[in-house]
């Protein structure tokens, strides 16, 4: 029986919308497969991890009947990604096997029911409804998702801080080692409301935003966090945890400023990273009066060192730090000029934006 028959790229547009999240192997067979389904002028496409569960649909390029089916994510990725471009593809179906017939080229696959595809139950205890700009969201995103944790035993670390607040959504990421503070003004005004979203949420959905003034729709559940934008839904569970206390981790007293162009501080930590010890990935910054010099050296006794002009005019300091951890913050940001505020030696460092309070970055020091 003839299910659909589609251009090749309004099958694989929505395909790879959701393949992200689908491991290959899982325990659960189901796991690996897509649910494709055809209800009126829409064709719908989910895949799901049971903690993040993600929807594409498209409204045009395709024909057939009504129908839901099961059928191996990535391998229907691989097929439709080989066959090329504006090539008609059909699904047939038969026998628990999905035929799929592009040109000469012919691919049988097993299926399981639609209805043993397991769909995450939706959260109806609304407590906000948030739109803004998805290009905005990103943005946001994108300036503190790289301090995440992973795989830490701190389970409630592997993930982001959202934060409704007045006018305000803050975002907040944070390893132990080094913390992230977003914010960004909204049109509306909410209550509070806190949620830390898992890691692998946090990253399908910067993947899968656009840098566009098209609005992003977050409501946020008890239990749950929904985001619609485009054709696209995903529904995600939250992580059960207390964050930490991130106001308390922002230094107040680092009185030492440092003003420094953002580009040439990233090129010169890049090369100079080059003969940092891999393992610990220590950086000394050695601070004199309008002067920085930047030292990694390894095991071999090899060692790196650069010079740069930068506005600073208090006592000398020397104090070490993780390259990668300032790397991170230097290559995510796109500003010319950005503001560190040290302390002594043992204290964190405060990467600021000038005149801008919405973003804060705090690094710990490390002996070196």
């Amino acid at each position: 029986m003839q299910l659909l028959q589609a251009e090749r790229d309004s099958l694989l547009k929505p395909l790879a919308t959701v393949t992200g999240i689908v491991e290959r192997r899982h325990t659960l067979p189901i796991l690996s497969n897509v649910l494709i389904k055809k209800e009126g002028e829409r064709l719908v496409f989910t895949g799901t991890d049971l903690e993040i569960q993600i929807s594409s649909q498209q409204l045009e390029g395709f024909s057939g009947g009504d129908f839901a089916i099961t059928v191996a994510a990535k391998k229907l990725s691989d097929i439709l990604r080989a066959i090329p471009d504006k090539t008609v593809v059909s699904f047939e179906e038969a026998e628990g096997r999905l035929t799929i017939k592009a040109g000469k080229s012919r691919f049988a696959l097993q299926t399981l029911p639609a209805n043993d595809f397991p769909q995450l139950a939706v959260d109806t205890n609304l407590r906000a409804t948030v739109r803004m700009p998805q290009g905005q969201l990103k943005a946001l995103l994108s300036r503190v998702q790289f301090a995440m944790a992973h795989q830490d035993i701190r389970y409630y670390l592997n993930g982001m801080f959202m934060v409704t607040e007045g006018n305000l959504l803050k975002l907040v990421a944070t390893d132990g080692h080094r913390l992230g503070f977003a914010s960004t003004e909204l049109t509306s005004s909410f209550d509070k409301n806190e949620v830390i979203l898992p890691r692998k949420t946090i990253l399908e959905l910067y993947k899968l935003l656009a840098d566009v003034d098209d609005e992003v729709t977050i409501d946020i559940a008890t239990n749950q966090v929904k985001f619609s934008f485009g054709n696209i839904v995903i529904h995600s569970k939250v992580v059960d945890g207390k964050f930490p206390d991130y106001n308390r981790v922002i230094p107040q007293n680092n009185t030492r400023l440092l003003s420094v162009d953002r580009q040439a501080l990233l090129s010169s930590m890049q090369r100079a990273a080059i003969l940092s010890n891999e393992k610990f990935r220590g950086v000394r910054l050695v601070l004199t009066d309008n002067m920085l010099k930047i030292l990694c050296n390894n095991n071999e006794q090899e060692e790196a060192q650069e010079e740069l002009e930068v506005v600073y005019g208090h006592d000398p300091l020397d104090v070490g730090f993780n390259i990668q951890y300032l790397l991170d913050v230097l290559t995510n940001l796109s500003v010319e000029t950005l503001h560190c505020y040290f302390g002594d030696v043992n204290s964190s460092v405060l990467v600021t934006i000038p005149d801008n309070e919405h973003f804060k970055y705090i690094v710990m020091p490390m002996r070196i």
